[in-house]
């Protein structure tokens, strides 16, 4: 059987039509979602297909347990929670249950116990619970405070983290015993963004990081018991270490750190001189992740390859001899090696689903976990093909490019789809709306990475700085330019879509080039640089500021009333859909409400959505069910009633 475009969606008519419903429409609440200028649909002719993507589940890596079994993160219910896997294949054992989501979890060394995070509502004020789940967990932080970046020592015994007071700018570094929480403590007064990264052997030195804006950082090695910290590498101004781990008796660290070639590279750090050196030497891509093996003579790392992760095993004592790990196309989210060395844990997604992996020498690489796809066929979905367009600067700006499988068709809709950071890539990962959108809408789905994105080293990621910011938003113009010129896509049928920066890049997308999209979506954006730095949390603030810059400044200010898209509310003349959590920290709600007031004001159609029990995205499984049929009836409005895709179903 095919599914044609909209012959499985509720379509209006008339966009004209749909406006003025959109205009009218009554504010009404389902839930926890607030659905305001959205205009009501009978249920969507698709909606057992929507239901399917709503059941798919993913699989992520945690770690390792003592015991040799596996903790994941996925779904079963509303939202995430932790399990156990004991051996490949065999069944999840589901060990938390709250009805909020867990973020992470870190096993604990030695033992079947484990470390786990959540929040309430999307607020990120952080709890940290220590057990084999939520039987016996106990509350290891203060209620009220935020807490984060858990490390434990490698024997176990002891627990250090990161403590914030919301509203307040600076952090602290907690130690306790791990069985004792009476004995939690202060042992370091951040200034700003401070977290452990690594606990010596005899837990007395802690690696710490010193946040400075979102690329930049320094490390300071502490000593517990005196509180002295003390800097490493201070004649590396722009420093961006990553991935610390302490080596042997603590005399010497792995880390990551983007050398003279602008590439993030593994190092290895002397303290007593104070020297570092490249064991590889310098690559030509970015080094994303690495564990250190029990016998330190081995270490396991990914390497971020035109945005696809590439394993390898390395022997310290025969560098020029890498073992390469066939992983499929994606990307690696986590690598853990087993205490006894013998396993690497792979946490891995890829354009089709996420799961969890294991690699030993004997046996290579086997498949721990098979997540559910919702009763779809893994061949029917689109896999991403890497190109290549050129922008105003004569410079190529990379995409990931989602073609739905299926009949061809003479031209498709386009949703151009923008990542957040801005400091981050559009990576090969499962994503469920791209398949969503491929799928049923039978649209092809670009997602680029615009200068300022990371993985292309030091002066790429530079770019969008400072004055230079909507330099970026004239990639999405040459963007615009390409599809013109691809006999497969419709010019005339293209939506941006962006989330948290990438609101802020489809916003701006829209205002500057209005007569030639059809529409934007907007998720948990900035509208206004000015109110988003001085609303959004405090410990976020300065980090911010060292990026976009400082609204005090009233040259800044200048800037910032300059671009953004909260002035511009008058050149945005295609619809537009908001989406936001009305606990969001990051991007408060209200900068979701004032663009919309202003696009309304000034006789423009926007629409919004507010979950309220989420903060910068929807993580519970109905809200996510109620974001996806929204963007589909804008979608499919925008891209009007003709069919014009079949879709294997």
């Amino acid at each position: 059987m095919r599914l044609s475009l909209l012959a499985t969606l509720l379509l209006v008519p008339c966009i004209s039509v749909a406006a003025r419903e959109a205009a009218t429409a009554p504010v009404r609440q389902e839930g926890e979602l607030t659905f305001d200028g959205i205009p009501t649909t009978e249920p969507l002719a698709g909606e057992a297909e929507i239901h399917r993507f709503d059941a798919m589940r993913t699989a992520f890596f945690q770690g390792w347990l003592a015991d040799g079994s596996m903790l994941i993160q996925t779904r079963f219910g509303r939202v995430d929670q932790i399990h156990q896997v004991a051996a490949p294949g065999m069944a999840r054992t589901q060990l938390t249950f709250a009805a909020e989501p867990v973020g992470s979890a870190l096993p604990r060394p030695g033992t079947e116990s484990f470390l786990f995070v959540r929040d309430r509502g999307g607020d990120e004020s952080y709890q940290g619970y220590l057990g084999r789940g939520d039987a016996d967990a106990v509350q290891v932080s203060e209620p009220g405070t935020r807490n984060e970046h858990f490390v434990f020592s490698p024997d176990g015994r002891w627990l250090a983290w990161s403590r914030l007071t919301p509203g307040k700018a600076n952090a602290h570094i907690m130690l306790m015993d791990a069985d004792a929480v009476a004995s939690r403590h202060v042992i370091y007064d951040g200034t700003g963004t401070v977290a452990p990264i690594d606990v010596s052997k005899d837990g007395r030195t802690i690696l710490i990081e010193q946040r400075e804006s979102i690329a930049r950082n320094q490390y300071l090695i502490l000593d517990s018991r005196s509180g002295r910290a003390v800097r490493i590498l201070p004649e590396l101004a722009d420093a961006a270490f990553r991935n610390g781990r302490f080596l042997g008796d603590g005399s010497r660290i792995a880390l990551t750190l983007v050398g003279k070639k602008g590439i993030r590279s593994l190092a290895i750090f002397d303290v007593a001189t104070g020297k570092y050196a490249y064991p590889f030497g310098e690559g030509d891509w970015d080094v994303e992740l690495f564990d250190v093996a029990p016998d330190e003579n081995r270490i396991a790392l990914s390497m971020n390859i035109d945005g696809f992760s590439r394993v390898a095993i390395l022997d310290l004592e025969r560098p020029e001899a890498p073992r390469p790990i066939p992983v499929p196309d994606g990307m690696v989210f986590k690598l853990s090696f087993t205490d006894d060395g013998s396993r690497l844990g792979i946490g891995l997604s890829t354009a089709t689903g996420g799961d969890v992996w294991s690699w030993d020498a004997k046996r290579g690489l086997v498949r721990w976990t098979r997540s559910e796809l919702g009763g779809l066929a893994e061949d029917d979905f689109a896999v991403p093909e890497l190109i290549r367009f050129s922008t105003f600067d004569e410079r190529m700006i990379p995409a990931l490019v989602y073609r739905p499988k299926g009949r061809r068709v003479a031209r498709r809709p386009v949703i151009i789809s923008i990542h957040g950071g801005p400091e981050a890539q559009e990576r090969s990962w499962f994503n469920a709306q791209y398949q969503l959108w491929t799928r049923l809408l039978g649209a092809v789905v670009v997602a680029p990475n615009v200068r300022g994105s990371t993985g292309y080293g030091r002066d790429y990621l530079a770019l969008d700085d400072g004055l230079k910011r909507l330099d970026a938003v004239k990639d999405i113009g040459a963007l615009l330019d390409w599809i013109d010129r691809q006999p497969d896509l419709d010019p005339a049928r293209v939506v941006v879509y962006g989330e948290s920066y990438g609101g802020f890049m489809s916003l701006a997308s829209l205002a500057h080039y209005s007569d030639r999209l059809a529409g934007a979506i907007d998720v948990v954006g900035i509208s206004n640089f000015v109110t988003f730095l001085e609303n959004t949390e405090g410990y976020r603030r300065d980090r911010r500021r060292a990026e976009y810059g400082d609204e005090r400044d009233p040259e800044i200010r200048g800037f910032f009333d300059r671009i953004s898209p909260i002035h511009h509310a008058d050149r945005m003349r295609k619809p537009l859909l908001v989406v936001a959590g009305a606990n969001d920290i990051r991007v408060p709600v209200s900068e979701s409400r004032a663009i919309v007031d202003k696009v309304r004001a000034g006789g423009g159609e926007a629409w919004l959505l507010v979950a309220g029990d989420e903060g910068h995205g929807f993580q519970k499984r109905d809200n996510q069910a109620g974001q996806a049929r929204v963007q589909l009836q804008f979608l499919s409005r925008l891209f009007g009633e003709t069919p014009t895709a079949g879709v294997a179903e």
